[in-house]
């Protein structure tokens, strides 16, 4: 098998096709709600959920058996009925049409594979055994889940509140490179993290802002 290419997919505004909504379908569907994707799904039936948000409007629900015509347009298809051979003929059609197919559980019949994924507001962090162990991929996911608390979230958007202030600073290009990797040292992050819920910023560690602050004003 050669070496897969990892990335992170942007798919806001595009259409992306889900054929199945059962118990496999579900978290794959799930999975692509809040990315701006248009999300229109195939099924027989439905779960709960998937009923759900088709009626709050977060996807496009058809209750009735996959056509040909569903990948018109589609720029990636995720295939998850109970039947074998009609996912391998899904996932065909969608290759003569370039986009981009997984059958789930199929390795074979991938274009790429779902990670294991640890989600901390805007840091996510993937793991993928391309498709030879999902078990060993959602193992490392727990564990990382562990040592990357939820505290995570808010200091990755304070980072990038930080970020946004120094790039548009008068330092030279030097100086923002020097400050912006300080402020992401594990030392200051592990400090930073230690501080309680009030974000107090006495102490050692000023938070980013004051640290930025105080370097313009040098």
């Amino acid at each position: 098998m050669n070496t897969l290419f990892p990335m992170f997919l942007k798919v806001e505004g595009k259409r992306c096709l889900v054929v199945g909504a059962g118990k496999v379908g579900e978290p794959k569907i799930a999975s692509l709600i809040g990315t701006g994707a248009r999300i229109h799904v195939i099924a027989l039936s439905a779960s709960h959920a998937v009923k759900n948000w088709a009626v709050s409007g977060k996807i496009k629900l058809e209750l009735r058996p996959f056509v040909s015509e569903d990948l018109d347009g589609t720029f990636l298809a995720v295939v998850a009925t109970s039947s074998r051979s009609l996912n391998i003929s899904i996932y065909r059609d969608a290759k003569r049409r370039g986009a981009l197919c997984n059958v789930v559980d199929d390795p074979d019949y991938c274009d790429f594979y779902y990670p294991a994924v640890v989600r901390r507001g805007d840091l996510q962090i993937a793991i993928s055994t391309s498709g030879q162990s999902p078990s060993l991929a959602q193992r490392l996911r727990q564990q990382l889940e562990r040592q990357f608390g939820e505290e995570y979230a808010e200091w990755v958007a304070e980072l990038g509140e930080t970020r946004r202030m120094v790039l548009a600073s008068g330092l030279d290009s030097k100086q923002k490179s020097d400050l912006l990797h300080s402020f992401a040292s594990r030392e200051v992050v592990e400090r930073a993290l230690a501080e309680d819920s009030t974000k107090s910023r006495s102490g050692e560690l000023p938070a980013t802002r004051d640290v930025v602050a105080h370097e313009f004003l040098k």
